[in-house]
């Protein structure tokens, strides 16, 4: 038996409990349900000083997500729309990833990356999601075919955190599907044959 792939889910915003976070959150729970055993990593636990390459020392929350990130078998971003792009506080904390550049796997290497932007609409939405899949494929990432722009003017969520629209719930459970189905198979590829006994 092939041991548990691990998912990690990185972004939101600095309210807890943002639309990003919930569908961050939906993702991993289908994740979860798929088997594998999920990670988030969001709002408060993303605020961290600017990255400095230059500075030599990590804070707790950058220790915390980068120990999270390299035990990943697959990942999942989510970040609200900012101006058009990814929010500064998911950007800052991708910067942190810079210190995974010596790791054996470096960056997001070997990784699916399941990627979701959330504006209020459609511009700001897909050209988030685009840097979100610029971003991975810079940090070696294998951005995962379905991402998921949502537009808040016409998609909700409940206070529960449930999303009211079937297609973009449908969007986030298939981006989950495909990064454990990615995970397990890479992990299936590098197991020793007795262990897929």
């Amino acid at each position: 038996m092939h041991r548990i792939v691990n998912v990690v889910g990185v972004g939101g915003s600095s309210r807890p409990g943002s639309t990003a976070e919930q569908a961050l959150r939906i993702v991993l729970d289908a994740a979860q349900r798929r088997g594998a055993s999920v990670q988030l990593i969001a709002g408060p636990a993303l605020a961290m000083p600017m990255y400095d390459p230059r500075s030599g020392t990590t804070t707790p929350q950058a220790s915390r997500l980068l120990s999270a990130i390299s035990g990943a078998d697959g990942l999942v971003l989510a970040s609200p729309a900012y101006h058009g792009g990814i929010s500064g506080l998911v950007k800052n904390a991708l910067d942190h990833v810079e210190e995974l550049r010596e790791g054996d796997r470096p960056y997001f290497s070997e990784r699916a990356v399941g990627c979701v932007a959330v504006a209020n609409g459609w511009q700001g939405a897909a050209s988030t999601l685009a840097a979100l899949r610029d971003v991975t494929h810079a940090l070696r990432g294998w951005p995962t075919p379905l991402g998921a722009a949502i537009n808040t003017s016409t998609t909700r969520f409940s206070p529960a955190g449930d999303c009211k629209d079937d297609r973009v719930q449908a969007q986030l459970e298939e981006i989950a599907a495909q990064v454990v189905d990615f995970a397990t198979r890479r992990v299936l590829a590098g197991a020793p044959a007795e262990s897929l006994r």
